[in-house]
């Protein structure tokens, strides 16, 4: 199979060294930027350069870049994949990428497919990127309605070729829901937290509570921007909770209010517990 793979950062670069290294597949890159490319090339990443990204002749196509370019990318290219081609992204968020696609795709006849690597280090660019970012991880794929199931297996069984343990179906909206709890939240949570200005005195006071709560403030702040606010309904709601919720907190510690605090840790002890009885996958 021939796979191009758009956006050579750390999850780009890591999916075409995962895929030259652990497939028989041919890989061909593309960057916007002449060092990038220059760089995967060097590091022998690809087998070859998608001349100006185009993506003629792929049987797959991976896009890993922002949301709004990838919007861009797939209608400037519109009439260039290859019919039949399968077209994933790998933006960190679905509404704004799926919706404006779908009917593309369908015009030009090819397959376009939502994913989501759910994979990461708190590094972002190329020079990170690494063929065994994806093991063990879950990607989450978010297919149009009535997309045809064998394209999508193929799909699945080809991600878990480079090391994906793990598949998650949704819709876009469930996607943005989860994600806006599960991964942007935090995010939110700990550049916030670091903030404090007891943080520069922190060496001596720490332990691993602090490195764990404050590990991914160390954020690509332009990526991260265009995410929140693509997702900026359901993140807000989930700020707007948490917020509430640590108001409760704040109010019985500042009361001394030492049975109702129990009772507010009890409960956050106990869905903790809950969680590690969900299984992830059967």
């Amino acid at each position: 199979m021939r796979i191009g793979v758009v956006g050579m950062g750390l999850i780009g670069g890591s999916m075409a060294k995962a895929i030259k290294q652990k497939t028989e597949h041919t890989v061909l890159g593309w960057d916007a930027s002449e060092q990038i490319r220059y760089s995967m090339m060097l590091a022998e990443a690809v087998h070859g350069i998608l001349e100006e990204g185009d993506p003629a002749d792929c049987d797959l196509v991976i896009i890993a870049l922002y949301p709004e370019a990838v919007v861009n990318y797939v209608k400037k290219f519109a009439d260039r994949f290859k019919k039949g081609a399968i077209v994933v992204d790998c933006a960190g968020v679905k509404r704004e990428v799926c919706g404006p696609l779908q009917a593309v795709a369908a015009e030009h006849t090819f397959l376009f497919c939502g994913a989501h690597p759910m994979a990461g280090i708190e590094r972002s660019g190329f020079t990170y990127s690494t063929p065994t970012l994806f093991e063990g991880a879950t990607m989450i794929l978010t297919p149009y309605t009535g997309t045809d199931i064998a394209p999508m297996n193929d799909l699945s069984f080809f991600f878990k070729s480079l090391g994906f343990a793990r598949m998650q179906v949704a819709t876009d909206v469930e996607h943005d829901r989860m994600i806006a709890y599960t991964s942007q939240l935090a995010h939110v949570v700990s550049s916030a937290y670091i903030k404090s200005e007891l943080s520069p005195k922190f060496k001596g006071f720490s332990a691993g509570s602090f490195h764990d709560m404050t590990r991914v403030a160390k954020l690509n702040e332009t990526m991260w921007t265009e995410l929140f606010l693509d997702n900026s309904d359901f993140l807000a709601d989930e700020i707007d909770g948490l917020i509430l919720r640590l108001q409760g907190y704040s109010k019985v510690i500042r009361e001394k209010e030492k049975d109702k605090l129990k009772v507010l840790l009890k409960e956050g002890k106990e869905k903790r517990l809950a969680v590690d009885d969900v299984k992830e996958f059967e």
